[in-house]
């Protein structure tokens, strides 16, 4: 499989919340970069499109898209907001 990232991410195994509309889901944050993130939920199907991804350690938060979808893990782009 051909690396398409260009930066390289950094395992964090960290829990992290997915939050969207209001509806908060508890998520496992895998590794993470400057420009996304992996993450395992339970059902990837209840994860929506985009949302932000809240780290439980630090509280820092993130507005993300879903780049792919593997089992129950999630690849994540972040996105900027202006």
């Amino acid at each position: 499989m051909e690396e398409r990232r260009k930066h390289q991410r950094t395992e964090v195994n960290q829990p992290g919340y997915v939050s969207s509309g209001g509806s908060v889901m508890s998520c496992m944050v895998r590794n993470v970069s400057p420009e996304g993130a992996a993450i395992d939920v339970e059902n990837p199907a209840f994860v929506p499109q985009h949302f932000r991804l809240v780290m439980a350690n630090d509280g820092s938060v993130y507005s993300c898209r879903i780049a792919w979808i593997q089992k129950n893990r999630i690849g994540l782009t972040f996105v900027d907001v202006t």
